[in-house]
């Protein structure tokens, strides 16, 4: 086996922090602050144009060190080094992880089966800003001779998921084309976007590694009988490319080969932006924008293959989810990016790590015995305040949450930017100190409320606080930046499986549905008939019934 397959709860760490647990959780975060003096500078890391401040969690020195000894028991940097080496970490499926290869410069030597991948990487890199240059200037045009102005990305997952978040996130720097994205297999989806669509100054960009996936060559299919109802099937060529690594599938579908860009099997589709799939962003924002993304995960990629445990950011956002997990028992975590350019960051996020590291198998292929993966969750501040915070701030359940800002605002509005980041500053601080009874009694009186009334109001009114938040501050939401956060979280994705003992590229859990679906599309289409559970047969009865 490339990893380590260490059972964390059989490690002397573990066993330490159990114990240690028993000894701090119930000490409160102010405690903590009224400690030590240099808390906030001792907890907080500074990277680059990136601060991350840990200091608002429920830890001390010791769970510090305690945690980092269980990331060294379970061999963390020994999976590492394999990890960029071209391992086969990916074991079920016999292939390397290796999407940070994607970001590597031209001069990096990465071998998988003792080939160097960086020249065939940046040869698609090369052809994705030669095409994307092309349609940008209106060199490359439609069949009618006009200049595109609309790229429809059709694809599902990692295929829509990333390409779609960073589009959005990165909309400032955006260029005149219009970027739209079809995913789901509703029809209604797929038909409401194509109505508004002109097919002749209208791409295409089918993004499917095996160019077989049911919603995606089901919409991809329907785009292209309502582009050639509109032109000509002869015309398909021009409008369509693909992202893929089965050609013959993709040129049977009309697209001419030079139209092809390529995948590898060591990209895995949540992982995938970096790669061509990210054509659709290249073409929303420009190749160097796209370049400059490339260019902040890699920076992220190297801080984590080379700084210390201590001050590694994706080793110690890692332990920290570990110590909430499985210590803690908080089943879930909130992230809330101070930005509306970033609203997709949760929902990306969610396919992440829940698909990566929501398993009940343990590398050796053994059921866990302990909770593994985190429910992620979150909607962009302010919005977020006005939504679920009274579940965080009052609630019965601990929910650690990471906050993400910016200093400086993109259209350099500073009273709308001093507004946000007040409440960005103030909402960490509201949820460690929470507000004791004598704080409210001295609230109400302040107002001269009667005693009767705030006997009634002031068990209504108290914070508990102690709520534990992250903090990362950046300097400002540049393409170089967004890489580089969304890099800080595919690697701590790495250190939660590594320590978990989980594999966490492999997503079986998501073919049993698909195949369920298969045999029961036969069934409505009549050429197949199955036994199922009363329920499922009753709902089919029901659904056919027309």
């Amino acid at each position: 086996m490339a990893l380590p397959t260490i059972n964390p709860t059989t490690t002397k760490a573990w066993e330490a922090l159990q114990k240690h647990y028993e000894s701090i959780k119930k000490t409160h975060l102010k405690d903590l602050f009224n400690e030590s003096a240099s808390r906030a500078n001792d907890f907080s890391i500074a990277w680059e144009d990136f601060y991350v401040d840990y200091s608002k969690n429920r830890i001390d020195q010791t769970t510090k060190k305690l945690l980092l000894d269980l990331a060294r028991e379970v061999k963390l940097d020994e999976a590492i080094q394999h990890y960029f080496g071209g391992s086969t970490i990916n074991e079920t499926e016999g292939r390397a992880v290796l999407h940070t290869a994607l970001r590597a410069p031209s001069t990096h030597e990465i071998n998988v089966d003792c080939k160097n991948v960086v020249p065939e990487v940046t040869a698609v890199k090369k052809k994705i800003k030669n095409f994307c240059d092309q349609v940008i200037s209106g060199a490359l045009k439609g069949h009618t001779g006009k200049p595109f102005t609309d790229i429809v990305n059709i694809g599902i997952g990692g295929s829509d998921l990333g390409p779609a978040m960073i589009t959005e996130a990165l909309a400032f720097y955006k260029n005149h084309l219009k970027v739209h994205f079809i995913s789901n297999v509703d029809g209604d989806h797929v038909h409401q976007h194509l109505k508004d669509l002109d097919p002749e100054t209208t791409l295409f960009v089918v993004v499917s590694k095996t160019f077989s996936t049911q919603e995606t060559l089901s919409n991809a299919t329907t785009a292209r009988k309502w582009f050639i109802e509109h032109a000509s099937k002869d015309a398909v060529g021009k409008h369509f490319v693909a992202v893929s690594s089965n050609i013959p599938n993709v040129t049977n579908f009309g697209i001419e080969e030079q139209n092809i860009f390529p995948l590898w099997d060591w990209v895995g589709g949540r992982f995938s932006l970096w790669s061509a799939v990210g054509l659709s962003i290249s073409l929303s924002i420009g190749y160097e924008n796209f370049a400059s993304l490339l260019e902040g995960a890699h920076n992220m990629d190297e801080h984590f293959k080379t700084t210390p445990f201590e001050e590694n950011i994706p080793v110690i956002l890692g332990m920290l989810s570990i110590w909430y997990n499985n210590f803690f028992n908080a089943e879930s975590e909130a992230i809330i990016p101070y930005s509306q350019y970033l609203h997709r960051l949760p929902a990306y996020l969610q396919q992440g790590i829940m698909e990566s590291n929501g398993k009940s198998v343990d590398r050796n292929g053994k059921e866990v015995t302990y909770q593994t993966g985190t429910i992620i969750w979150g909607e962009p501040g302010t919005n977020a305040q006005h939504a679920f915070f009274q579940l965080i701030h009052q609630g019965t359940k601990l929910i650690p949450a990471e906050f993400i800002g910016f200093k400086y605002a993109l259209f350099e509005d500073q009273d709308h930017q001093d507004k946000l980041m007040a409440n960005f500053f103030a909402q960490t601080e509201a949820l460690m100190n929470g507000k004791t009874e004598s704080e409210v009694i001295e609230e109400l009186s302040s107002k001269n409320t009667s005693d009767e009334k705030i006997k009634q109001l002031t068990p209504f009114k108290i914070f508990e606080g102690n709520k534990p938040t992250t903090t990362v501050l950046i300097d400002k939401l540049t393409p170089k930046s967004l890489g580089a956060l969304v890099s800080m979280y595919e690697q701590r994705i790495f250190v939660q499986g590594i320590v978990w003992n989980i594999f966490s590229y492999d997503q079986w859990g998501v073919e049993l549905g698909k195949q369920l679906a298969t045999k029961i599309l036969s069934e409505i289409n009549k050429t197949e008939s199955y036994q199922h559970d009363s329920s499922t047969q009753n709902l089919l009865k029901r659904y056919l019934k027309k």
